[in-house]
């Protein structure tokens, strides 16, 4: 058995969680979020708290993957639980001379160093405020109760001007630190 998948996950008040036909829905304060699960893992929703069981009747012929599967599904409905409880919140922060971000509700405007403007529509679950002061760079703040979606975003926002080693440019997290190369005439010397 899979050691992840065997721990059980409470279910904080105000959260519920319901499975019909291999589909979990979990509903909270935050939102409702739906996930498929494999039939060959067993879902038990017991005095508060969702426990996760191999199904012995259905032996498949790959056993790695069925406790993959075990620690994989039980790791997804842990962060729906946590997601429509609490919310998962991620900081990006622009460095460069010039970098600028502005949102009028989901839609989001970068100034990255290009010719043009860069537009980025997000998607309706997900919470955005951007932060500009004086001598210090621009920060976007994202909020969602869905983990993936949130992720995906920042993937994306990060893919218009990825972190560079030599002058430490770029979309960078929070508290991210880029490890700097010397440039080629150091490099000469």
């Amino acid at each position: 058995m899979s050691r992840i998948g065997k721990l059980p996950i409470s279910i904080p008040a105000g959260v519920t969680v319901s499975q019909q036909d291999n589909v979990i829905t979990v509903k909270g304060p935050k939102g409702e979020l739906s996930q498929y699960m494999n039939p060959s893992i067993i879902m038990k929703v017991e005095d508060g708290t969702i426990t996760f069981e191999l199904d012995e009747k259905q032996v498949e012929v790959d056993q790695k993957q069925q406790h993959a599967y075990h620690g994989l599904y039980r790791a997804l409905v842990n962060n729906m639980v946590v997601g429509v409880s609490q919310g998962f919140q991620k900081e990006l922060e622009l460095v460069g001379v010039g970098y600028r971000v502005s949102n009028e509700g989901n839609l989001l405007e970068f100034s990255l160093g290009y010719t043009h403007p860069i537009f980025m529509q997000l998607p309706k679950e997900m919470k955005v405020e951007t932060k500009s002061e004086r001598n210090q760079n621009p920060k976007i703040f994202l909020e969602s109760c869905d983990k993936e979606l949130l992720g995906l975003v920042c993937a994306k926002i990060r893919s218009f001007r990825m972190p560079e080693p030599y002058k430490g440019k770029g979309i960078l997290f929070k508290g991210e630190k880029i490890r700097r190369k010397s440039g080629k005439t150091a490099a000469a010397k």
